[in-house]
């Protein structure tokens, strides 16, 4: 069986309130409602979600949907760019660019993508320790870092999901990415 990681689904962007508190849009808790036909599997037992207000209501939907109730680690949450905050698109996309480009750096005070990347590697590593599947619910840029790693590539955006809302799946016990990303579709 498959481990799964998936990202939030679509959020009500509000510049005034801190990133981590935004919430599900419309659009996202349709998305997220109907991530139990492609996140998950009979035989997970487990959805462990970032602790960010958007994973949090996107596993709580997946979790209805199947009869578990997730838990949470703040291990799984996003890259750390509290330097910056919200930043306008215009401005937020060459930051993020800059972001796996220079992966040992901190772009404008953002948490290195490297050790956002042992971080997000570490708390999958430990939710899969025992072996069995789950579910993981988290974040865009911390997926793409770990999808690097499972499949023993270089830090690239080129690995970032195309939609907020996306799945892959990967087998824990060899350390290796089963899929690239897909789309939830709602």
């Amino acid at each position: 069986m498959p481990s799964y990681f998936l990202t939030h689904a679509e959020v009500d962007v509000d510049p005034a309130e801190p990133i981590e508190s935004w919430r599900l849009s419309a659009t996202g808790r349709t998305r997220a409602g109907a991530a139990h036909r492609t996140a998950w599997d009979p035989a997970i037992a487990r959805i462990v979600s970032s602790e960010e207000r958007k994973a949090v209501e996107t596993a709580a939907l997946l979790g209805g949907a199947v009869s578990i109730t997730p838990t949470t680690d703040p291990l799984l949450g996003e890259i750390d760019r509290s330097a910056t905050g919200y930043l306008p698109p215009a401005e937020f996309e060459p930051v993020v660019d800059a972001f796996f480009a220079r992966p040992t750096e901190s772009v404008r005070g953002w948490e290195r993508a490297v050790d956002a990347q042992a971080r997000i590697v570490a708390a999958v590593r430990t939710h899969t320790a025992d072996g069995s599947d789950v579910t993981i619910v988290s974040h865009g840029a911390v997926g793409a870092l770990l999808l690097a790693d499972l499949l023993g590539e270089p830090i690239s955006r080129a690995l970032d999901q195309h939609g907020m809302g996306s799945v892959f799946t990967f087998d824990p016990r060899a350390w290796s990415a089963r899929s690239r990303w897909s789309r939830v579709t709602p």
